[in-house]
């Protein structure tokens, strides 16, 4: 019985320890996933850029209002993107698409620490 507890007690702690760590890698990746998926946006908008030109690019980009019409422009140049972009951007983190694609600016990330910087 003594050695069961032992046993029991060594598990608890071990426990004990391990929880923040997964909890914490847990969100470093969801983290990670929030960066990729926002540099594939950008990635994007540069092809979608060079396909249509960037004229072109600049009308159609101006003549959509929101985020939403606007990764519906991209969406064709991600791979496995999702149907929305809310769905795209894992939760808890959200995306800015640039007013202007012309200029060639990042998307502004999100997350539940603020605002992310993308290099």
């Amino acid at each position: 019985m003594v050695e069961m507890i032992a046993c029991v007690s060594v598990i608890g702690i071990i426990a004990f320890l391990a929880i923040p760590s997964i909890t914490r890698m847990r969100s470093d990746s969801e983290r990670n996933l929030a960066i990729s998926r926002a540099e594939s946006l950008n990635l994007a908008m540069t092809t979608y850029i060079q396909i249509v030109g960037r004229t072109q690019a600049a009308l159609n980009w101006a003549s959509r209002t929101n985020d939403q019409q606007r990764y519906e422009l991209i969406r064709d140049y991600i791979a496995y993107a999702e149907p929305t972009l809310t769905s795209y951007m894992p939760q808890d983190y959200g995306i800015r698409l640039p007013s202007n694609i012309a200029t060639m600016t990042k998307a502004t990330l999100t997350g539940p620490s603020g605002t992310i910087i993308l290099y």
